[in-house]
C-alpha cells in the first residue's frame, strides 16, 4: 500500500468512525461519552483530512486553489487508486 493509499483510508476510517457515532447519537442524544467520543472523531477525521490535503492534494472542490491554481482537476482524482 502506498503512501497516499494509507493517507486516504485513514482518511476514510475516521470518516466512517465519526459518522457511524452520529448515527448512534441520533438515538441515544442524552449519552455524554458517545457525544465525547464523536467530538474526537471528528478532529482527528479533520486532521487526516488535512494530511492528505497537504501531501496529496484537495480533497473536496472547496479546498481546491491554495496555492493559486486550481487544482481541483488535476489526475488522479482523490478517490482513484494509483
Amino acid at each position: 500500500m502506498t503512501e497516499k493509499q494509507k493517507a486516504m483510508r485513514d482518511v476514510q476510517e475516521r470518516g466512517f468512525a465519526a459518522f457511524d457515532a452520529s448515527l448512534y447519537l441520533d438515538s441515544h442524544p442524552d449519552d455524554e461519552a458517545a457525544v465525547q467520543y464523536f467530538r474526537t472523531v471528528c478532529k482527528k477525521h479533520q486532521q487526516a483530512q488535512e494530511v492528505y490535503q497537504k501531501h496529496f492534494g484537495p480533497l473536496k472542490r472547496q479546498n481546491a486553489g491554495a496555492d493559486g491554481r486550481w487544482n481541483w482537476v488535476d489526475d488522479p482524482w482523490p478517490w482513484e487508486e494509483v
